[in-house]
């Protein structure tokens, strides 16, 4: 087959694959819609509902869109979908965070980010801990720090002894200068952080803990500011970290991120030690967890 048809034959199988989607989709709608009853939705029973769960109409104008519009989503016919609309969809059909991903998905829109559980869960605490020595932590997608073991605060000192009642490693990379000395290439490990932030915050864009937390590192230190302002964005990959510990000297970490399946939006960030030196030095670390000094 000549490349003319080998790029027909690849066309043919998208575009087979684009109806099989909006199939399963419109009927993923229908089966949603038909589980909602009027009380669900706020709406009178009525008389003579022979449709069960929620009419068409009533799904339309609950989401703010036209009845017709709606009718061809549940036609399968080919027709682009805002990312708004199917947030509307979400909360009309009350779906499960499950299943508004899988509607999004079905879609073809980006997934729709998850909310990070503030106080994190106790089973990814007691995780936390179970790594220690390793110095270990849990943050939300803004980087507030949700939980941590003994060795991650023998590292950077005790997060319940911080005067930042938020906790947030990246106010603490930009204001802390017990910090700053730590790091042994502390612009470049700044910077690496501010541009993984920059990507999550844009996708965040209204979100007012990530406005405020902005704002206020924009306002207390130079090097955010000039950062934030080139627009660079990074992704996290794994990565080698230098300490210079103020009793034990120089530790090298290298670190791995995990996102947990049950509990989205906070990742679970552990450092392992990339040298024999380090490693040798954990059991240390550990005890020297205790409050940061003023």
């Amino acid at each position: 087959m000549g490349a003319r048809g080998q790029g027909a034959a690849q066309d043919g199988r998208a575009a087979g694959d684009g109806r099989e989607r909006r199939r399963v989709l419109a009927e993923f709608l229908r089966s949603r819609r038909e589980r909602i009853t009027p009380a669900d939705a706020g709406l009178p029973a009525g008389p003579r509902r022979r449709t069960p769960g929620l009419r068409r109409e009533e799904v339309a104008t609950l989401s703010g869109v036209s009845v017709t519009w709606y009718t061809w989503m549940e036609q399968a016919r080919d027709i682009t979908v805002s990312g708004q609309v199917l947030h509307s969809l979400a909360r009309v059909l009350c779906l499960s965070p499950a299943e508004a991903r899988h509607l999004f998905a079905l879609a073809g829109q980006p997934l729709p980010e998850p909310v990070a559980g503030r106080a994190g869960s106790r089973p990814l605490q007691r995780l936390v801990d179970a790594l220690d020595p390793h110095p270990s932590y849990v943050v939300a997608p803004n980087w507030d720090l949700l939980a941590w073991n003994r060795a991650e605060a023998g590292l950077i000192g005790d997060p319940d002894g911080w005067a930042d009642p938020g906790r947030n490693l990246l106010r603490l990379v930009f204001t802390d200068l017990g910090t700053r000395s730590l790091l042994a290439d502390w612009p470049d490990q700044a910077r690496t952080l501010l541009e993984q932030y920059r990507a999550v915050a844009d996708r965040h864009t209204g979100d007012p803990a990530f406005e405020r937390l902005t704002a206020e590192l924009r306002g207390r230190s130079e090097e955010f500011r000039t950062w934030w302002d080139t627009h660079d964005v990074a992704e996290f990959r794994p990565t080698r970290r230098i300490f210079d510990h103020p009793r034990l000297g120089r530790l090298t970490f290298d670190y791995v991120k995990l996102t947990p399946v049950d509990t989205p939006g906070v990742t679970l960030v552990s450092c392992l030690p990339s040298d024999a030196g380090t490693a040798g030095k954990l059991p240390e670390l550990s005890a020297e967890a205790h409050p940061r000094e003023a």
